[in-house]
């Protein structure tokens, strides 16, 4: 007897790539955009502590910004918009040019920011925040 001979023929199976490779770059692209934001929250940073010295208060001009908003350059109140003026006025009869910024805990990065800036605009040379001392109640 003789039998038919079959071809046995092996299907060779192919994997289709492309979708691993989308989502492995899918994943890549989410790393990359996460890591930095994990490295930057687990950081924990120690200031060092400032060593100040004695200026004369007439060399200075002082810029105060309290809780509620409320702007006093050199004890005198300004409106927001009158900040740039009042600034160019005061520190152009200073040689230094120093500005001594003096702002509440409690005032929003921004305000502080924005009126940096206006005396940045109005001809102060050289900023400075004022700060407590360490164990000092104000």
């Amino acid at each position: 007897m003789n039998r038919p001979f079959i071809e046995h023929t092996s299907t060779v199976a192919k994997i289709n790539v492309t979708p691993i490779i989308d989502v492995a770059l899918v994943l890549v692209i989410i790393l990359m955009v996460t890591a930095p934001m994990i490295a930057l929250s687990d950081m924990e940073i120690r200031l060092p502590p400032a060593e100040t010295r004695s200026m004369a208060s007439s060399q200075r001009v002082t810029l105060t910004i309290g809780r509620t908003g409320e702007i006093a350059i050199d004890d005198t109140k300004v409106g927001y918009g009158q900040v740039a003026s009042f600034l160019d006025k005061k520190l152009r009869n200073k040689e230094d040019n120093l500005l001594v910024v003096r702002a509440d805990e409690g005032v929003p990065y921004a305000t502080v920011q924005a009126l940096i800036s206006e005396a940045k605009s109005a001809g102060a040379k050289r900023i400075a925040i004022a700060t407590t001392q360490r164990g000092s109640q104000r």
